[in-house]
């Protein structure tokens, strides 16, 4: 895996030599700027290499990057990953995931240590994606519609439920006194008897967990991510997201215990979100 981990880096390094646009961000006034640091990102929303067909578009110059790339530059070094290895994991500190993939178990388990020793981790967890994408319902280039991260979520003891009776369209939502746009989000719940070391706040749509050594600040929506963004208040959102996930400090500071009342018991008309993308995938057969 570690090779594979190279040539994506390596063919990012000749891209970029291509196309003349920098993987890093100049100096800032921001308090995130250490762009000597990497940030691994990986996820099936293309934060780093933008919405192409193929590693062709690349090279020739024919991706655009997407917008969020530019803000997450400012607070370091972007590095493409398609796989959570020991290996992989072992020169960052800092990692985004953009509604990723169903991980392996050897994922799982390589997440989980890295978190624990000292990793910070972004993770962006929509239980139904409403953004567009240029490729049709079935395609893997697609962002994917529904997270599938059950495994890992329950093992910090936490359940990503749906309120089917939301409605439709763009919303906000405050954290930290930043309002964030979402749109059918989620909301976390405690697993009953599960270890309660994730604090829940802006009404459920965030988790924020001390996981030994590392810190996980998990999102239950991507809509703030969509492609055809950024929407009002999402490039603010994203900064204040990095800067809670990878600011300078030791915790979340108070904020994080300023916890929500977050049920154990999901109410009546919340589902799990594996059982939504059951019907998902029934209605596209």
């Amino acid at each position: 895996m570690a090779a594979r981990t190279g040539l994506l880096v390596g063919l990012a390094a000749m891209a970029f030599g291509l196309t003349g646009v920098a993987a890093g961000a100049e100096e800032t006034d921001s308090p995130l700027s250490t762009t000597s640091t990497p940030i691994g990102l990986m996820g099936t929303i293309p934060l780093y290499w933008g919405e192409v067909g193929g590693i062709e578009d690349v090279l020739a110059g024919a991706a655009t990057p997407h917008w969020g790339r530019a803000i997450i530059a400012e607070a370091g070094a972007p590095l493409p990953l398609d796989f959570l290895s020991t290996e992989a994991l072992a020169g960052v500190d800092r990692l985004l995931l953009a509604q990723p993939r169903a991980l392996s178990a050897e994922e799982n388990v390589a997440l989980d240590a890295w978190v624990r020793g000292g990793g910070r981790l972004l993770l962006f967890a929509d239980p139904l994606m409403t953004g567009e994408s240029r490729f049709g319902l079935g395609d893997r280039r697609r962002p994917q519609g529904v997270a599938l991260l059950s495994p890992i979520l329950a093992h910090w003891g936490l359940d990503l439920q749906f309120d089917t009776d939301q409605s439709e369209g763009l919303a906000m939502r405050d954290f930290a006194g930043t309002a964030l746009p979402v749109a059918l989000a989620g909301q976390f719940a405690h697993l009953p008897g599960g270890d309660e070391d994730c604090a829940i706040v802006a009404a459920g749509l965030v988790a924020q967990c001390a996981l030994g050594e590392g810190l996980a600040l998990i999102v239950a929506d991507a809509a703030l991510l969509d492609l055809d963004g950024p929407y009002a208040g999402a490039e603010a959102g994203l900064r204040a997201l990095l800067q809670e996930s990878f600011g300078q400090g030791d915790s979340f500071g108070d904020f994080a215990h300023q916890a929500d009342s977050a049920p154990e018991v999901a109410p009546a008309n919340t589902r799990n979100c594996c059982e939504i993308r059951g019907e998902a995938d029934r209605k596209n057969e």
